[in-house]
């Protein structure tokens, strides 16, 4: 118990956010929390949106951003390593990159099959085409898995996938 209460009480940023203060009169806004089923790119847009009046005080923002995670992403948060956050744009990246795979809405699998007979089987296309839609960043690790090794098939896809998502599920 105590040694969970450690790893939340250590906060992912580095000295210069860590130490600045709040500006006086500041009013925190109201946010949407964030339950880890959304875009976290649209829901990173609306924090910016409500937080533009302070758009120049990068600390007060990154200090501000774990109010309005809920309680799966606040895991996430929590789970930073100490020190590793220098600014805000870092923070959001790794913040979109763990709910990349709520970015969209999953197609059905019907659609994906018709995509495959659209394409006339070619799996390169077809893999190009699902990367696209989901808009999975290239960056990510999936991607690069896909793009490095193609799937032939809709159940390699699906296997890949999946393989994925444990790993996330297990770094939280």
């Amino acid at each position: 118990m105590s040694q969970a209460l450690d790893q939340i009480s250590r906060l992912p940023f580095m000295r210069k956010i860590e130490g600045a203060r709040l500006p006086r009169r500041f009013n925190q806004p109201t946010f949407t929390i964030y339950n880890g089923r959304t875009n976290p790119v649209e829901h990173v847009s609306y924090f910016n949106q409500r937080m533009a009046v302070h758009s120049k005080d990068e600390a007060l923002i990154c200090k501000v951003f774990p109010s309005n995670l809920g309680p799966m992403a606040m895991r996430w948060f929590d789970g930073l390593k100490e020190g590793s956050i220098d600014s805000f744009k870092k923070l959001t990246q790794a913040f979109s990159s763990r709910f990349v795979t709520c970015s969209k809405v999953p197609q059905p699998l019907d659609s994906l099959l018709s995509l495959s007979m659209r394409e006339r089987g070619n799996p390169e296309n077809v893999l190009g085409q699902i990367l696209r839609n989901v808009g999975l960043p290239t960056e990510h690790g999936l991607r690069k898995s896909l793009t490095g090794k193609p799937v032939t098939s809709v159940r390699q896809l699906i296997d890949r996938i999946d393989k994925y998502k444990r790993v996330e599920e297990d770094q939280q």
